[in-house]
C-alpha cells in the first residue's frame, strides 16, 4: 500500500461537501477506498463566506472518506472544485517563431508559447485554468500536437478561465487548513464533464449543464476542447426556495417534495394526483394536486435553462451544438428534466451520469456526485503536473500567480485575446 498512489476529490457545493478517496488497481480500474458527504456550511453560490464553517465542512466529509482508509492517504494531495458566478472565461491566441531549429518545435519551445499565452494576472481577477486548444504551424491550422514537427512559426489557441483571486484563495485555505495538500483548484463544469461526456460529444461539440445547489455552472465543447464556460447564480436550492413559498412550507418539506414528488414538465403530470402535505405550525394537514408543485418547479428551471442558453449566443454559436445538451448535477434527475429542456432546445438532451468508469461504485454513479468523480479522473490524468490551477504568490514578487492545466506557474503582461463572450 505505500507504493500506491492515492487520488483525493474534495467537491464543495452550496447543498454538500463530497470527499472521495481512491487509488488505480492493476488493471486500470478506479478503486474508490472511502466517501464521505456532509452538508454544506459556510459555501453560498461557490463563495465562501464564513472560512470556519467551510473548514469545519471540509474536515468532517474528509474525515468520514477516511474512516475505513486510515489518516495520512490524503498527504500526496487533493484536488477540489470551484464554482460561482466570479468566474470568467476568454480565448487567447499567441504566436511564437522558432529561428533556432525550425526543423524540430521542441517541447522548450512548446513551453514557453503556452507561458507567453497567460492573460496578465490583475489584483483581483487570475487564470485558473489555461488549456490548449488547437495549433497553427506556418499557416496550416488543425494542429493537435506539433511536437517534432517542422515549422519555422507555431500559434496557440486556449481557452482561459479566471477567477476572483479572494475567492481562490479562501477555497484554498478552507482545504488547506485540513494540513492536507491542495495540489489543483479545478472548475466544476470541467471535472463534470471528465465523468459524463463522451469522446464523441466532445468532437461532435456538446454543452454540460451542471445544475447544483447555487448555481448551474456550463461548459460548451468545440472539435474536443472546452470553447466557453460560464456560471449561472441559480441552483436547486432556488427551486426548494420556490416551492415553499408557493406551499407555504418550511424548507425541509419542500425539498422533500421535490425530491419524491416534484415534476418540472407539468404536462406529463397526471391530472388526478395528489400529495399530502404534513400540518405545519397547528395547521391542519392539506392535500394538493402534484400539477400545482409541478408549477413553480417548472416556471424556475425554465429560467435556468435559459439563462444557461444564453451561454451559446454569447459563446458565438448561433444554436445548440451538434450534441446537443447533457445536464448533470444534483437537480439533474428531478422528474420531467429530459422532456422539458428537450421542448426548449429542441435538440437532444440527456442525463449525464458518471457511468462507465471501470471499479465504480454504485452509491457514486449518480448525476450528483459527477463533479467528485471527475475530480479523481482530472488528477490521474494531470497526475504528473505538479500545482495546477493552484494560487499562490511568487515569494519574489508578491504578485498572485497562477497555472495552466499543464502543470507550471507563470504571469506576463496581456497579449492579444478574445473574449469567449459577445
Amino acid at each position: 500500500m505505500a507504493r500506491d498512489t492515492f487520488y483525493t476529490a474534495i467537491d464543495i457545493g452550496s447543498d454538500k461537501v463530497t470527499s472521495v478517496v481512491a487509488r488505480v488497481g492493476g488493471e486500470g480500474e478506479l478503486k474508490v477506498l472511502g466517501t464521505g458527504v456532509v452538508p454544506s456550511e459556510g459555501v453560498q453560490k461557490g463563495r465562501i463566506e464564513n472560512l470556519a464553517e467551510a473548514q469545519g465542512a471540509v474536515a468532517n466529509s474528509l474525515a468520514e472518506a477516511q474512516r475505513y482508509v486510515g489518516k495520512g492517504v490524503v498527504a500526496g494531495g487533493v484536488y477540489a472544485s470551484i464554482s460561482g458566478t466570479h468566474l470568467t472565461c476568454l480565448n487567447t491566441k499567441e504566436a511564437l517563431d522558432n529561428p533556432e531549429n525550425p526543423g524540430n518545435i521542441s517541447a522548450q519551445l512548446m513551453d514557453k508559447l503556452l507561458q507567453r499565452s497567460f492573460p496578465e494576472s490583475y489584483a483581483d481577477s487570475i487564470p485558473l485554468h489555461v488549456i490548449p486548444t488547437g495549433y497553427t504551424v506556418d499557416g496550416m491550422s488543425g494542429v493537435r500536437n506539433p511536437m517534432g514537427l517542422h515549422g519555422n512559426q507555431v500559434e496557440v489557441e486556449a481557452h482561459v478561465v479566471l477567477g476572483e483571486a479572494a475567492v481562490l484563495r479562501n477555497t484554498t485555505r478552507a482545504v488547506e487548513a485540513n494540513r492536507v495538500e491542495l495540489k489543483s483548484l479545478v472548475l466544476e463544469s470541467f471535472a463534470s464533464s471528465e465523468a459524463t461526456l463522451t469522446a464523441d460529444e466532445r468532437e461532435m461539440g456538446v454543452m454540460l449543464l451542471d445544475i447544483g445547489g447555487g448555481t448551474t455552472d456550463v461548459v460548451i465543447y468545440r472539435q474536443g476542447n472546452p470553447w466557453y464556460s460560464a456560471v449561472v447564480p441559480l441552483g436547486g436550492q432556488q427551486l426548494t426556495r420556490d416551492l415553499s413559498v408557493a406551499l407555504r412550507s418550511p424548507l425541509h418539506t419542500a425539498e422533500e417534495i421535490k425530491v419524491k414528488w416534484g415534476s418540472v414538465f407539468p404536462d406529463g403530470v397526471p391530472a388526478e394526483d395528489q400529495i399530502a402535505l404534513p400540518s405545519f405550525q397547528g395547521q391542519p394537514k392539506r392535500v394538493v394536486a402534484r400539477k400545482d408543485v409541478a408549477g413553480p418547479l417548472s416556471a424556475r428551471m425554465y429560467e435556468i435553462i435559459k439563462l444557461a442558453l444564453v451561454s451559446v449566443r454569447q459563446s458565438g454559436l448561433r444554436e445548440l451544438p451538434t450534441g446537443g445538451m447533457v445536464v448533470t448535477g444534483g437537480s439533474a434527475e428531478i422528474q420531467g428534466l429530459v422532456q422539458a429542456v428537450s421542448q426548449m432546445v429542441g435538440g437532444p438532451v440527456r442525463i449525464g451520469y458518471p457511468d462507465g468508469i471501470i471499479g465504480l461504485p454504485a452509491q457514486l454513479r449518480k448525476p450528483a456526485f459527477s463533479a467528485a468523480v471527475g475530480l479523481l479522473l482530472w488528477g490521474i490524468k494531470h497526475q504528473d503536473e505538479s500545482q495546477a490551477s493552484r494560487v499562490r504568490r511568487s515569494r519574489s514578487t508578491g504578485k498572485p500567480r497562477a497555472a495552466r492545466s499543464g502543470g507550471w506557474w507563470g504571469s506576463r503582461s496581456r497579449k492579444e485575446t478574445t473574449p469567449a463572450t459577445e
